[in-house]
């Protein structure tokens, strides 16, 4: 039987040979069943281990070979360079293990460790777990983070903030086993995996994994559930036909970063969908969403998800950091008891680092990361995102990237680094000014060939050339 918590759809529910499609290979979820036995009869008893995470069935019975063990799984970005695996090897203590698809073992997994009975809310709670004899404290998943402020920290994930999350998002977008779920988005990080792998196994949806996440394989797939990052709607968007073709689909689900005010219109003119935008983080998981049945409107990620409360500290203008508490969050870095109790405030919030505001409905919006989206010019609290969608709705702009540079006179001023043909640093200046307010314009315009990103599409503004 497959571990209770978490997979409850492999548990003598419907099967069918294709019940998941992966990069062209299809299983049902008796063979996957079978794969995963053998693979966590070959981790049970370890400590962690690792799995290169490519978009293949093999990762996926990696993980719920894992979860049946109760052994944490360490994914690793395929294309992770020598350096990087190693420091996440070397943090997480976990060796990498292969996988056959092919080979079949039977698996009973052992009774679960009882959950501890709150998420940890402060640094006294971080106390009592580091109690805990184990570093990894009951996780299911070590994800280590993008290591902007320093090497990448090891996420510890609990099963039972997974299953939190994954019936909470089940709720808001009226998810079930009557769905066939289409992504194509990597199986190291939350997205593609804890949503769009196991949310699957969770709730019972056929998944197909398109491998790429062109375009036309998503119009191919026929499904009723897509999920996609920016950059992949932003393709899909400029392929007419494949857009079209998506039609049919009962929801659009966008994350991992701010979806383009011009892409949801556009993806909205063509399939007829608004986009459902959520927001989360690794150690968070997905904790705003907007919902299947409701309003959505461009740059808006919605309202908490059950269980969940935020609050704005230090607002000003109506907008600060956002703070929360739930059962979605982690248990902790790995190894890093000093690092887990500044993450959170003397009075028990989670600190996201993001910026966000709280319309009166309740509808939250995402401005950026305090540490290079908020940005302080003449006194004023400037967004980078709208500054950033208000460049993107130009016909020649085709991506955009918005931070705040020292200034002498203003603290800081507003620089603009564009993807754009055809158009002068004045002209976007002056359109931004008739736009937004006037001291929002950006008041320096640097022309690259490309924005940095990451293997989620998101722009990574610590790699933009200095000025």
């Amino acid at each position: 039987m497959a571990d209770a918590p978490l997979l409850t759809a492999l548990q003598g529910g419907p099967d069918r040979a294709d019940a998941l499609t992966v990069d062209g290979r299809s299983s049902s979820y008796e063979d996957l069943l079978g794969a995963a036995g053998a693979v966590a009869r070959k981790v049970a008893g370890a400590p962690a281990f690792a799995v290169r995470a490519t978009a293949s069935l093999e990762t996926v019975a990696a993980v719920v070979g894992g979860l049946l063990a109760g052994v944490p799984v360490v994914p690793l970005a395929p294309d992770a360079g020598p350096a990087e695996s190693e420091h996440i090897l070397r943090d997480s203590g976990a060796e990498v293990v292969t996988v056959d698809f092919a080979e079949r073992a039977d698996f009973t997994p052992a009774a679960p460790t009882p959950a501890p009975a709150s998420a940890p809310a402060s640094a006294s709670a971080d106390a009592d777990r580091d109690a805990d004899p184990s570093p990894y404290r009951n996780a299911a998943l070590v994800l280590y983070t993008s290591g902007t402020t320093g090497p990448p920290k090891g996420v510890l994930v609990p099963r039972e903030a997974i299953a939190a999350d994954l019936d909470a998002l089940a709720q808001a977008w009226q998810w079930t086993a009557e769905d066939t779920l289409v992504h194509g988005l990597p199986l190291f990080h939350v997205h593609g995996l804890v949503l769009g792998v196991l949310g699957a196994l969770r709730t019972g949806s056929r998944l197909v994994h398109t491998g790429r996440p062109t375009p036309q394989a998503y119009a191919a797939a026929g499904g009723s559930l897509y999920f996609g990052v920016p950059t992949v709607w932003h393709r899909v968007a400029r392929d007419e036909a494949a857009a079209r073709a998506l039609s049919g689909a009962r929801l659009l689900v966008s994350g991992s970063a701010p979806l383009p005010t011009p892409v949801f219109r556009d993806l909205h003119a063509l399939t007829g969908h608004e986009p459902v935008e959520r927001y989360g983080m690794t150690e968070t998981l997905i904790t705003i969403s907007a919902r299947a049945a409701g309003g959505r409107r461009p740059g808006a990620v919605g309202t908490p998800l059950p269980g969940i409360v935020t609050r704005i500290a230090e607002s000003a203008d109506g907008i600060g950091e956002l703070q929360m508490q739930g059962p979605t969050l982690f248990a902790g870095y790995l190894g890093r008891p000093e690092a887990t109790a500044a993450s959170y405030t003397e009075d028990g919030w989670f600190r996201t680092g993001d910026i966000a505001a709280v319309d009166e409905d309740g509808t939250h919006r995402i401005v950026g990361r305090a540490s290079t989206d908020l940005i302080k010019s003449g006194g004023y609290r400037i967004g980078a995102g709208e500054v950033e969608n208000a460049l993107l709705d130009h016909p020649r702009v085709r991506e955009a990237a918005v931070v705040g540079a020292p200034h002498a006179d203003l603290g800081q001023e507003v620089v603009a680094y564009v993807v754009a043909d055809g158009v002068t640093a004045a002209e976007l200046t002056d359109f931004v000014a008739a736009r937004l307010s006037v001291h929002k314009r950006p008041r320096t315009v640097r022309f690259l060939a490309e924005l940095p990103r990451n293997a989620m599409g998101k722009p990574q503004k610590r790699l933009l050339p200095p000025l």
